[in-house]
């Protein structure tokens, strides 16, 4: 079993893949193609996914059961102790300012700075 999922990618790369895949939604595919048509396919995404985002999983033997790959994803895949796991990267936190806005009402100003 093997599921591609695209985003923000081109028209023509979608309609690539319904050859080989079925596509369940928009820009998630389905299906059982070999793993040399899989690898085939998975390079095809990468070449022509543009500024887009791609995700390949696919059913293995190993202690999973499946692996994956991704294509310009902010979360990489890696290794701990055997399992494949997402890191999803940390987000920035935005500082609030020292001075709240004058036209917040005292129960705003209360809540995001603390202020009495």
């Amino acid at each position: 079993m093997t599921v591609i999922v695209l985003t923000r990618c081109p028209a023509g790369l979608r309609g690539f893949l319904t050859r080989w895949l079925m596509e369940i939604s928009p820009g998630v595919f389905i299906g059982g193609p070999s793993a040399r048509i899989r690898e085939q396919l998975w390079l095809q995404v990468q070449q022509y996914a543009d500024t887009g985002r791609a995700l390949l999983a696919y059913t293995t033997d190993n202690e999973q059961g499946f692996a994956f790959a991704t294509h310009d994803h902010k979360w990489h895949p890696i290794d701990h102790e055997g399992l494949v796991l997402l890191r999803r990267p940390k987000e920035q936190q935005k500082q609030p300012t020292s001075e709240p806005p004058r036209n917040w009402s005292k129960v705003a100003k209360r809540r995001r700075y603390g202020q009495r």
